[in-house]
């Protein structure tokens, strides 16, 4: 057994030393593998973290190996709630446990020895680096896509600050913050927003540009939610004011009940006569108190009240009466519908639940609603006609009366900016006493102070501090904005600060020649890994930010992640996601102790698919370190020359090393570290049958293959090999000729996970290679008892048994 806390920490140290790390510029090849940096908890690591740190340290070894320059950085998501709410609680000052948080994040980073470059380190919080968040923001406000407008937001009393959607929870059928649990309302507001609306189509156009999973293409997809269809302008009877809807379905119009507003469309007032004003007042209150969720929900019973006005249909001349629901949202198009009941499943419940006029305008036999094709009824000028003739024929009147055009309609909305808080970057702006704006050219820095509580009036913590608020300049007073910017703000260009980070900590001019030609060097990020909690809002956020830089010629090209990768969860042994009300969160403090972190490392990669979720079994990594030592003693016996026979020619050996090789370049390229590991596994298995062998150079290539996996041990075994250290070796090549031709080895995966292998003889059918796999003792305990659902054998590569 070897020493692994004795190992490692000497390896640590070495290249700490020697800053073996450091990216380098003298290649001609360049691979950027970026981790999505971690928010600093007081927590520290945990064993979920790992997983993916673990796979972009892998590649970044071996590009190295291959004649890379490498950037492999880590840095830390710094500013944001958590901190804050943390300091209020305690009475501490964010920074300062901010800061003991990081080191804590580092000094757990490099017991792991993942090759990180620690010179780019960067932290959101540092005034060198928030200085180009807010340079960014200034020029978004330059192109006049940041304002300051009256929005109704998400505003939590008890936190005192707006919230985003996704920091809201439904709790007992109210709205209340994810943190802390308090209420949340909807409540008008003058904040910052960014508008990223107006790159809904680059953003969607830039999905087909790059390589990632489909499930996260189809989430941002939807989320951008782009409709083509039609605005139709409806006059309001007795009234200079007109209503306009959004419909995909111009060729029902005929078919129109009733138009149907938001409860916070801004006519509702205007158009809700004395009547029913008691109703409809009570109406909006309750709505209020819904999420958003719960109102457009399709299970969800719907609900609304008549205002008590009409709009005049454009074709008929006919009243259609107008009413307010809450599942239309104001947030979505222009806030307000046409009711068509006979061709639309919510506006058919809402019909018959409130008796409204049902009018079929597609014949068919089918009953309604019906939502497909046909020839038109009851539509006048469309009559007989079907769906795509009959929208350009209403299409042409509306136009000729001015009361249609084509429009698209999407479901994002612009970025609300501001938050009411102290832990953030500060706006680079400040205003004069009628509240006009000026750009500020230097960093605006946040100011330190204890009085970090809200100050009560909805304006931020930093409204508390008016040495700092107000600023003289020559005869006039201005004043800061009390706001900051969101965490999403620093996150949204970090992967451009690593590359402009400078040894000083400053940071190269995101605008200069020399900013723009190292980012040319460098972009994309060949490889991006982590968590798909950030599938929609950070990738979303950052690749707006990215493609405006580019639109302003400082980026080279228009999507920052070419390739992303989504790591599944590490579940507790409970089988649960790990969480501390559960306590089954896993530190890898004491797991590093006490197996090593190589262990820990190759037992992440080997639990199985990357991308697949994982429950956690401790006897499964103390498998893992069995194994290990015994990579060590087999390396160590053949280091004795009396083992090493230069004429013992061995051409089986050979073949199994070269192919070896190969099979972990194919895997590598699929990110298929279990199946490598369990490669490894044989191939140690092979060469503890031999006595001799006739050339350390074959121990030599696996020790350095093992090197992704397990960098500290191999450091050790070649320095034993009296071979230079790893960073200074070359990635083996394998020599096809030498591959003897044999029966293939194939691994058998049970519900995704390496139970086996079975060597496949070439007479069996598929059948008989399913029943071989099964009948062997290590896959029949996993499968005994239980209906296998399907079989899949990839020739030569994997048997793969499903149960239910």
């Amino acid at each position: 057994m070897y020493n692994h806390n004795e190992i490692e920490k000497k390896w640590q140290k070495y290249w700490e030393d020697n800053n073996t790390f450091r990216t380098t510029n003298v290649h001609n090849k360049k691979a950027y593998i970026l981790d999505m940096f971690p928010y600093p908890s007081g927590a520290g690591l945990h064993v979920g973290h790992l997983e993916g740190y673990t796979a972009t340290d892998i590649i970044s070894r071996f590009k190295r190996l291959n004649g890379y320059d490498v950037l492999h950085p880590i840095g830390w998501d710094a500013f944001g709630l958590p901190a804050e709410q943390y300091a209020l609680k305690t009475g501490n000052q964010p920074a300062e446990f901010t800061k003991k948080n990081i080191d804590n994040f580092r000094r757990q980073l490099k017991s792991m020895g993942f090759s990180y470059d620690y010179e780019k380190e960067i932290n959101t919080t540092d005034p060198n680096y928030y200085y180009w968040t807010q340079w960014i923001f200034k020029e978004l406000y330059k192109s006049n896509l940041a304002s300051i407008e009256s929005v109704d937001v998400n505003w939590c009393e008890g936190l005192g600050t707006v919230l985003a959607n996704e920091e809201i929870i439904e709790k007992d059928g109210i709205r209340v913050s994810e943190r802390g649990n308090y209420p949340v309302v909807k409540k008008p507001m003058n904040q910052w927003v960014l508008k990223i609306t107006k790159y809904a189509d680059e953003l969607l156009e830039g999905l087909n540009e790059v390589e990632w999973p489909a499930n996260i293409k189809a989430l941002q997809t939807n989320w951008i939610g782009k409709s083509e269809g039609y605005n139709v302008f409806w006059k309001i009877k007795n009234s200079i004011n007109s209503i306009t809807t959004f419909t995909t379905r111009l060729d029902t119009l005929y078919g129109v009940s009733a138009i149907i507003l938001s409860p916070e469309h801004p006519l509702v007032s205007k158009l809700t006569t004395q009547t029913f004003r008691k109703i409809v007042d009570k109406y909006i209150e309750n709505s209020k108190l819904k999420t958003e969720l719960e109102r457009t929900q399709l299970i969800k019973d719907k609900t609304g009240v008549f205002i008590g006005s009409y709009v005049t249909h454009p074709l008929t001349k006919k009243d259609i009466p107008i009413w307010i629901a809450d599942y239309v949202l104001n947030s979505y198009g222009s806030g307000a519908l046409m009711l068509v009941p006979a061709h639309d499943k919510r506006d058919y419940d809402f019909a018959i639940k409130y008796n409204l006029k049902i009018t079929s305008v597609i014949d068919s036999s089918e009953p309604l609603p019906y939502l497909g094709d046909g020839k038109h009824i009851n539509s006048d000028i469309a009559n007989g006609v079907k769906n795509d003739t009959a929208t350009e024929k209403i299409y042409n009147a509306l136009t000729k009366l001015r009361q249609a055009r084509k429009t698209n309609n999407y479901k994002l909305r612009d970025w609300i900016f501001s938050r009411q808080r102290y832990w953030g970057e500060p706006f680079p702006v400040l205003y004069d006493e009628n509240n006009k704006i000026y750009l500020v050219k230097e960093l605006v820095k946040l100011p330190e102070t204890n009085n970090i509580r809200p100050s009560g009036t909805g304006e931020g913590p930093l409204a508390n501090i008016e040495s700092w608020m107000n600023v003289k300049v020559g005869k006039k007073i201005y004043h800061h904005d009390s706001n900051v910017m969101p965490q999403w703000a620093g996150s949204s260009w970090y992967y451009l600060a690593y590359i402009l980070k400078n040894p000083d900590g400053t940071y190269c001019d995101l605008n200069s020649e020399e900013g723009k030609k190292r980012l040319e060097e460098w972009l994309p990020v060949d490889l991006y890994i982590g968590g798909q909690e950030h599938a929609v809002l950070h990738l979303l956020y950052a690749r707006f930010w990215h493609r405006f830089l580019y639109d302003k010629q400082i980026l080279p090209i228009k999507e920052p992640f070419k390739k992303l990768i989504n790591q599944g969860l590490i579940l507790g042994t409970d089988g649960q996601k790990m969480s501390k009300s559960l306590g089954n969160v896993i530190n890898p403090d004491e797991l590093v102790e006490q197996y090593g972190a190589d262990s820990l490392r190759v037992y992440e990669m080997f639990m199985g698919p990357l991308t697949e979720s994982k429950s956690w079994n401790i006897d499964s990594l103390s498998g893992i370190r069995k194994w290990l030592d015994k990579v060590y003693n087999q390396v160590t016996y053949f280091v004795d020359p009396k083992n090493i026979d230069i004429s013992h020619k061995n051409k089986e050996l050979e073949s199994n090393i070269n192919e070896l090789i190969k099979d972990v370049n194919e895997n590598l390229e699929l990110y298929k570290f279990n199946i490598i590991i369990s490669k490894l596994m044989v191939f140690i298995n092979y060469l503890s049958t031999l006595t001799k062998i006739n050339s350390i150079s074959i121990i030599k290539k696996f020790v350095i293959i093992l090197s992704l996996f397990a960098p500290h041990l191999s450091e050790e075994l070649l320095s034993k090999l009296n071979e230079k250290p790893i960073h200074l070796q070359e990635w083996p090549f394998f020599e096809k000729n030498k591959i003897i031709r044999k029966n293939a080895i194939v691994g058998i995966q049970v519900n995704g996970k390496l139970r086996g292998q079975l060597e496949i003889s070439p007479s069996w059918n598929e059948e008989e290679i399913f029943l071989q796999a099964m009948a062997l003792e290590s896959v029949a305990k996993w499968i005994e008892g239980k209906n296998i659902v399907n079989k899949i054998y990839k020739e030569g590569k994997i048997i793969s048994l499903i149960t239910d």
